[in-house]
């Protein structure tokens, strides 16, 4: 070979290095720590030309909401396209082929459907066994693609029919709706009540309406099994981010499940008369739920290497029944959890679909006759900024100072 060709065949391997190193980066950017937001941008613009862009006035708080995937938001940010992308975005998921048993494509905000396990299943064949090898997300919150109805600066509604068979054998026509609103600044502040001087903090909220409608030609109701609406905020989690999720307050656990992976070690949750706090560092799974009545309508995180605090405020009914989501047929299906938390680790094999966690509400069961609705209402909102700022928002709204956050798992 001549030199020519050597140096030739040097330079197509740095080339095909280089490259593949960059497939790498991209593939493993929003898994491992920050991102801008116009890198995630660009990114799911590739695989949805459709994409849906919300913005404030000033254009600095911003969302992505995907009508192709299942309206989700797939991320936000308080700060412009250079500013850090709050949503955890699974950028290997986009390459295919399709999972059957979920696709997990990320997003900070998405909807399902529950209940995911008992006698009413969603996720379960009928008599198949309770096990992940059966377990299968229904394709119309999964991978198929929903109707964008309308759009504007600061909204977009997206829709989906379908039909879901349930685990006792009953077909379920229905019809997904979902609104995405972006709040400008005075309507966050309106929303939550915050008294504080912003000033020194960067801010993006928005408000989700989720709704599921009877489309067909018989009642839902406990004989046949109901389904739910079921959100679920996808976030990046770092080394000394906390989940704090505000009780009602009692002297036991009464209300509280934890052992949905198995316990969870003392040192990576903690409970007190009001509170429940998860590590949330993408490192070990643990999830853990509250019930209706030991519920508040919020849940939070605190992240003080990125100094951000993030809210979520829900609906609440505690008057009626909630659905059990865990994977077994003998526990009462109409007995289970308003809130859940969780966070990502590693599977016994070592595979790792994140490191992300989650915030999560559940509505109550949508015992609804043909052609009735159901809504349920789930905000989220980022601050970021000053810490003696977010200190006082989390004074006010959960009751607690970001030093005892920080705390719990992180004495200094």
């Amino acid at each position: 070979m001549n030199k020519s060709l050597l140096a030739f065949a040097f330079i197509s391997i740095l080339i095909g290095i280089h490259s593949c190193s960059e497939r790498q980066k991209e593939n493993q950017s929003s898994q491992e720590g920050p991102t801008h937001f116009l890198q995630d941008k660009t990114f799911l613009e590739k695989y949805d030309p459709q994409l849906v862009e919300l913005s404030t006035g000033d254009k600095q708080a911003k969302v992505l909401v995907s009508p192709k995937y299942q309206g989700k938001v797939f991320t936000s940010t308080a700060a412009g396209d250079d500013g850090e992308s709050f949503g955890w975005i699974n950028y290997e998921a986009f390459e295919g082929p399709l999972d059957k048993h979920m696709n997990a494509y990320g997003g900070e905000s998405r909807l399902w459907l529950g209940p995911e396990g008992n006698t009413f299943s969603l996720f379960f064949e009928s008599g198949k066994k309770m096990e992940f090898e059966n377990w299968h997300t229904p394709a119309a919150i999964d991978h198929e693609a929903w109707e964008k109805i309308e759009a504007g600066p600061r909204e977009v509604s997206m829709a989906k029919s379908t039909s879901i068979t349930n685990y006792q054998g009953t077909e379920f026509a229905l019809k997904i709706q979902r609104t995405v609103t972006l709040l400008e600044q005075e309507g966050i502040l309106a929303n939550t009540g915050i008294t504080a001087d912003v000033t020194s903090i960067k801010m993006v909220g928005y408000e989700t309406i989720n709704t599921i409608q009877n489309t067909g030609d018989f009642p839902w109701t406990r004989e046949t099994g109901a389904p739910c609406i079921w959100v679920l905020d996808m976030f990046k989690p770092s080394a000394e981010t906390t989940i704090v999720l505000p009780l009602q307050p009692n002297e036991t656990k009464e209300g509280l499940t934890t052992n949905y992976f198995g316990a969870i070690p003392e040192e990576r949750m903690a409970i007190t008369d009001n509170y429940l706090f998860l590590k949330a560092d993408g490192q070990r799974r643990g999830k853990v739920g509250v019930s209706p009545e030991r519920a508040l309508p919020m849940a939070a995180s605190y992240d003080p290497l990125h100094k951000v605090l993030t809210i979520t405020t829900f609906d609440i009914a505690s008057e009626l029944p909630y659905l059990n989501q865990e994977w077994n047929t003998e526990a009462d299906p109409f007995k289970g959890d308003a809130v859940n938390a969780y966070n990502d680790g590693p599977l016994e094999d070592g595979s790792q679909m994140g490191p992300f966690y989650e915030l999560e509400s559940v509505s109550p069961a949508a015992f609804l006759s043909p052609g009735e609705s159901m809504e349920h209402f789930h905000h989220v909102y980022h601050f970021t900024g000053e810490e003696g700022t977010l200190d006082e928002i989390a004074r006010q709204l959960l009751g607690i100072s970001i030093a005892e956050i920080n705390g719990v798992f992180n004495p200094k």
